[in-house]
């Protein structure tokens, strides 16, 4: 006899139907991105892997990697191009076939099934990029001495003079949300399991799950610039003295650091980057925080030498903006006066 002890409930049904809909999508999305940039390549290269195979700029970056001795890309090679687009369909029958069968042993077994198979995924990614990135070819035309080539898992890492970004692409975004919306559905029925929900509290729970996932995934803020550690982008210095640092944090939350001002911009008129970009002065005085460029005030002169001679340092406030501008006989300027 089915109970609610043993049954799912709609909301969980129709959950499991649209995650369904979702891994479909995820066949015919790019799933996962691997962005290089560097000054000879202002706009950027691109290394989109799908379900079915690498697509993008690979021929460019497979001359790129010959140089330094790492193996070139080729569909052929990876057998994963082979089993994902199975995988994927396996998943879209079993989410569908949980949600008509109506059992929650069912449910159950699927979350176990899938989050396997997600840790699976990521282990044998970081495996695919450890392989490519130190097993080196020997006689390569450049040889640095204890360099590997890996690229970063998930964020950002500098590898020589590229810039490596790697994040969830189009498709990948969606299997998170897929297996987001499954553990919803977990937690859904494990809370009615032990005491009967409203349609109101379910409605709770589902909103409240999303903004935290929503929160969780924007938040994005500055990072703390570490003097003696932390290398300019721009002219990949390292950071010596953090009063005239800056930061920049993309869109998608790529974050570069800067020794002085006149890096900042110096990238700014040949890079690529959109618009819509955060951009973060260190406080010339007092404690020497990260501002949103919009909040600061600006001094510039020719008695002020930053560590690339750059001549305009940023504060918080006016007051102090004014002061130290009098000791440098500098005069106040307006950062879009500066970007022109």
């Amino acid at each position: 006899m089915l109970t609610m002890k043993n049954t799912l409930s709609i909301t969980s049904r129709i959950i499991l139907a649209f995650a369904a809909i979702g891994l479909v999508i995820v066949l015919f999305t790019p799933i996962w991105r691997i962005e290089l940039n560097a000054p000879q390549y202002p706009e950027g290269l691109g290394l989109t892997i799908h379900a079915d195979g690498l697509k993008g700029n690979v021929d460019i970056i497979n001359g790129l990697n010959h140089y330094i001795g790492m193996k070139t890309l080729h569909n052929e090679d990876f057998i994963e191009f082979s089993i994902l687009p199975y995988l994927f369909m396996f998943f879209v029958a079993a989410f569908l076939l949980v949600a008509l069968l109506n059992r929650k042993k069912w449910l159950n077994l699927l979350f176990i099934l899938f989050v396997t198979f997600g840790i699976t995924a990521v282990v044998d990614f970081w495996r695919w990029e450890y392989n490519y990135g130190h097993n080196l070819d020997p006689n390569a035309a450049i040889i640095v001495p204890g360099m590997a080539y890996q690229p970063p898992l998930i964020g950002f890492k500098q590898l020589l003079n590229f810039g490596a970004y790697s994040i969830p692409d189009t498709g990948g975004w969606i299997f998170i949300g897929v297996g987001v919306m499954l553990l919803i559905t977990v937690l859904i029925e494990w809370k009615r399991h032990r005491r009967s929900l409203s349609n109101v509290k379910n409605v709770q729970l589902l909103l409240l799950l999303a903004a935290s996932l929503s929160l969780a995934s924007c938040k994005t803020g500055p990072e703390p610039i570490v003097t003696g550690k932390d290398n300019c982008y721009f002219c990949k210095m390292t950071i010596s003295d953090i009063k005239y640092g800056a930061e920049i944090i993309t869109r998608k939350g790529r974050v570069y650091k800067f020794d002085d001002i006149h890096c900042v911009l110096s990238f700014l008129k040949i890079s690529s980057t959109d618009s819509d970009n955060e951009i973060y002065l260190v406080d010339y005085a007092g404690d020497h925080s990260l501002m949103q460029v919009k909040h600061c005030y600006l001094a510039q002169g020719n008695d002020i030498h930053g560590p690339m001679d750059g001549n305009v340092i940023a504060f918080k406030s006016r007051d102090s903006m004014l002061q130290v501008a009098a000791r440098f006989n500098a005069t106040p300027v307006e950062w879009h006066q500066l970007i022109k």
